[in-house]
């Protein structure tokens, strides 16, 4: 549970670091919610009960570490 949180936290920061970083240029504000969104969502996914056994599944693992990783390299070319 802790690598999600620490992933989720990555997206949020990385998210914020880029809308302060761009924030003069047009469309900053959705490419920069488009990191720190989903990373909100999956840090706040560790807190909630019901939603833990789905996320220690090998499948959900599996998916969320690319997709998270998609998110940086969106976040890096950005």
């Amino acid at each position: 549970m802790n690598n999600y949180r620490m992933g989720g936290y990555l997206l949020f920061a990385i998210g914020l670091i880029n809308l302060r970083y761009q924030w003069g240029e047009p469309g900053v504000v959705e490419r920069s919610a488009t990191i720190f969104i989903p990373g909100a969502l999956v840090l706040l996914a560790t807190f909630i009960e019901p939603l833990k056994p789905v996320l220690m599944k090998k499948e959900v693992k599996y998916l969320l570490a690319f997709v998270g990783l998609a998110f940086v390299a969106y976040a890096v070319t950005n």
